[in-house]
């Protein structure tokens, strides 16, 4: 084998972890939002409604604010961490994050 296709398995690897890394924090951040969406809103209503917010059942304003709030939450949140994986690939790859990515066609 030589450098060049050394290189070249180096380079499919990182992408190779790089989409894994990406599909554990897709998958993380949707269960997290899928307790607030429908554990916290939807299951867990009738417990939540017992403490009160502004007047109104806790229940309510998780249905209402809470899924919300958590999907603006996790979408930072995913916006963050992938610029840190983004960072950490590129230069496993040999790449600078400042410079522009290449379409593989």
């Amino acid at each position: 084998m030589n450098a060049e296709q050394q290189t070249e398995s180096a380079i499919e690897a990182a992408k190779k972890a790089y989409w894994t890394a990406n599909i554990s924090v897709v998958l993380v951040l949707m269960g997290i939002w899928f307790l607030f969406g429908c554990v916290l809103s939807i299951f867990a209503v009738d417990a939540l409604n017992k403490i009160r917010l502004g007047g109104f059942p806790l229940g309510f304003w998780m249905a209402q604010q809470g899924t919300t709030i958590a999907f603006i939450f996790v979408t930072l949140v995913y916006v963050l961490i992938m610029k840190r994986l983004d960072v950490r690939y590129l230069a496993q790859c040999g790449k600078k994050p400042s410079e522009e990515p290449t379409t593989d066609a």
